[in-house]
């Protein structure tokens, strides 16, 4: 009876399609146990996974890819991305992955296993959810050096150069790799998909399977690749890059209590994009509704304009999202759509919000009851996120403006000595 429990709540998470009989898998040669579901969400779930060989704990992503709707290519570019950043204090890195194909009854549809570190303490979301819960708040100063080690991270990103040293390429062929991997699993599907539904078209399979590793390097720019976008980029110079879905669901808390952690790289984008056709627009903005948070997404990205510009300043705006929710307990415009009753995307587009001690038009000043307590929010970091909170994008800082703004707020905060050493242990 046991055993039939545990395959039957295997299969109902499909993950034990492949390995029936345990709750483990083998992610190449390494062998894990399977512990609990950590999250999911569309296409992916997360599992907390202990090591057979030494018991170390990870955090294992597993992304379903059904041919037509969810590709390798995409899946892996998470992977790809960890390998370009790394290795960088303030961005996660993918231990390994694999590719499999786990449905004999559906030869194109494969699934991608992708095992990153596990962090104890969780994100800056399970942070915000328990203060709610206990009535508590974040301490200012430790709340603004975790906010400069995600500056930090998003300033690797927006201001990447391309790598070009021995010990450099390293990281670039790397993801490369990853990249070529996930475009021959994605032509192992198509073909896969071509068969079962025909016999025509073997000649241009053939051809396809035969091309060669310098063919797929020299394929044209696709929507979402990584390393394929600093083609023709010499070695030191820039190739910037948007996260384009910073949350607190996304910034993951170090063991040591101090150091964030940006994690979810499936959303990277070049930047700048420049939209030059009204289908371009509709096509980044349809990719904004699907991969970029919301309640955290910048307004040029809700209505995209042809012959605008998108880049790195998304970032600025969802960092300013993220700090409101980290000091309120939800997104600003979460926040204010909730107490007009008004739409959460016209919020947004009109820049409307406010901090729950302000009142509007002579108004009585709000409750503070969506707040995690009654601690007054200092002027310094209010500051920072009305900055960040422009509609206008270049009305707010860039990434070096806003790491000097956080830098000094941190000086100016209780406890300047303990700050500075806080700051110092991040670099």
């Amino acid at each position: 009876m046991a055993s039939y429990f545990m395959d039957l709540l295997w299969s109902l998470t499909s993950c034990l399609n492949y390995f029936p009989g345990s709750p483990s898998l083998k992610i190449n040669s390494r062998s894990f146990k399977i512990l609990r579901l950590l999250g999911e969400g569309g296409f992916s779930y997360v599992y907390l996974v202990e090591a057979a060989h030494d018991h170390q704990l990870y955090a294992l992503k597993k992304i379903r890819c059904p041919f037509g709707a969810e590709s390798v290519a995409h899946a892996l570019k998470e992977v790809e991305a960890y390998a370009l950043f790394s290795p960088h204090p303030n961005i996660i890195h993918a231990i390994d992955h694999a590719v499999t194909s786990e449905d004999r009854s559906d030869p194109a549809s494969k699934t991608v296993y992708i095992l990153l570190p596990y962090y104890r303490r969780g994100n800056l979301q399970d942070v915000i959810n328990a203060n709610l819960v206990n009535h508590q708040s974040f301490p200012e100063r430790r709340l603004m050096v975790l906010f400069l080690g995600v500056c930090r991270a998003l300033k690797c990103m927006h201001q990447y150069r391309v790598k070009g040293g021995p010990g450099d390429a390293k990281s670039q062929n790397k993801a490369r790799r990853v990249r070529q991997e996930a475009a021959r699993a994605d032509e192992e599907a198509a073909m896969a998909a071509d068969e079962v539904q025909a016999n025509a078209g073997r000649n241009r399979r053939n051809r396809s399977r035969e091309r060669d590793q310098e063919d797929v390097e020299q394929e044209p720019l696709m929507e979402g690749e990584v390393t394929m976008s600093q083609d023709g980029v010499a070695a030191g110079d820039e190739r910037a890059y948007a996260h384009r879905d910073i949350k607190p669901g996304n910034i993951m808390i170090d063991d040591d209590g101090k150091t964030p952690i940006l994690m979810d790289l499936g959303s990277l984008a070049p930047s700048p994009t420049p939209i030059t056709s009204r289908s371009l627009a509709l096509a980044v903005q349809d990719q904004a509704a699907e991969h970029s948070t919301m309640p955290y997404r910048a307004p040029e990205l809700f209505d995209v304009k042809t012959g605008s510009t998108i880049d790195t300043k998304v970032d600025i705006w969802s960092l300013g999202c993220t700090l409101y929710a980290c000091l309120v307990g939800k997104s600003p415009f979460e926040a204010r759509s909730e107490e007009t009753g008004g739409s959460l995307s016209m919020c947004v587009l009109g820049g409307d919000w406010r901090f729950p001690d302000e009142g509007q038009r002579g108004k009585q000043k709000a409750t503070t009851a969506a707040a995690p307590c009654q601690d007054a929010i200092s002027d310094d970091v209010k500051d920072v996120v009305r900055k960040c909170l422009q509609v206008e994008p270049a009305e707010r800082p860039d990434v070096d403006e806003l790491i000097g703004m956080v830098e000094g707020v941190i000086g100016r905060l209780p406890g300047d000595a303990q700050a500075g050493e806080e700051m110092e242990r991040e670099e």
